[in-house]
C-alpha cells in the first residue's frame, strides 16, 4: 500500500533572487538618503539656532548717553553724541572695529563704520570724521588692554558720533527737540537700538557744554 505525501516545496529562480538583491539595494540607497537628509538638517538647525543666540545676546548695552553744545551766534545744537557702552549681559566679546552704526533722523540716514584714526575719546577729535559715515570709540575700561575688543562685563568703552558732519556741512548738528535713532549692530548681528531727543533748550548753554541726552 502506497501512501500519497504532499509537500510543499519553494523554488527559487535567478528572476525571483535578482528581485530580492534589488529590493535590497533599494532600500539600502534609501536610508542613506535619509540618514544624511536628518544629518543635514539637524546642523542646519544647530547653525540657525547659534546665529538666533548670536543676534540675541552677542551685543552692547547703552549706559548713558550725553551730547557738547555746539554754538554759532545765536543758534545752538548739539553737534557731538557720546554712547558709554559695555556688554549685555550674557553676550560673547564684541568687536568696535567690526559694530556699525545706523544713524536715523529726521533729515539723514546713514549706516557708520567705525573709525581708528583715534583711539582715545579724550583725544578723540571730531575732524578725523571727515566723511560723515564713521564713528571712533574711546576706552574707558579695558581689564586686558584690548581696546577695540569689549570682551569683560567690566569693560567701558566711549562711542562718539559727530553730528554735525553726519547731517553733512549745511548742518551744525542736531537742533533742539530732534529726535535720532541709533542701531548698533555687532558683527554677529545683535543689535542696541537707541533713541535719542535733543533737549528742547538749550538757551544759556555755551560752547563745548555737555548735555544729558
Amino acid at each position: 500500500m502506497f501512501e500519497n505525501i504532499k509537500e510543499d516545496r519553494g523554488q527559487v529562480g535567478i528572476g525571483t533572487l535578482i528581485v530580492f538583491i534589488a529590493m535590497v539595494l533599494v532600500a539600502a540607497i534609501a536610508a542613506g538618503v535619509l540618514v544624511n537628509t536628518a544629518g543635514f538638517l539637524q546642523a542646519t538647525a544647530e547653525d540657525a539656532g547659534q546665529q538666533s543666540v548670536n543676534k540675541v545676546t552677542n551685543r552692547v548695552d547703552v549706559v548713558n548717553a550725553h551730547g557738547l553744545v555746539n554754538q554759532s551766534g545765536e543758534e545752538r545744537t548739539v553737534d557731538q553724541v557720546f554712547l558709554t557702552v559695555r556688554l549685555a549681559a550674557g553676550s560673547g566679546s564684541v568687536s568696535l572695529e567690526d559694530t556699525t552704526v545706523k544713524y536715523l533722523s529726521e533729515t539723514t540716514a546713514r549706516t557708520l563704520t567705525y573709525n581708528d584714526t583715534v583711539n582715545n575719546a579724550d583725544t578723540a577729535d571730531p575732524a578725523n570724521l571727515t566723511t560723515g559715515n564713521n564713528f571712533t570709540a574711546g576706552v574707558l575700561e579695558d581689564s586686558d588692554g584690548s581696546f577695540e575688543v569689549l570682551n569683560e562685563q567690566s569693560d567701558r568703552a566711549e562711542i562718539v558720533i559727530n553730528t554735525s558732519t553726519v547731517e553733512g556741512t549745511s548742518a551744525n548738528g542736531t537742533a533742539t527737540g530732534q529726535t535720532v535713532k541709533l542701531d548698533i549692530t555687532s558683527r554677529n548681528g545683535g543689535t542696541t537700538q537707541v533713541i535719542l531727543t535733543m533737549p528742547q533748550q538749550l538757551a544759556g548753554k555755551d560752547d563745548n557744554d555737555p548735555i544729558a541726552l
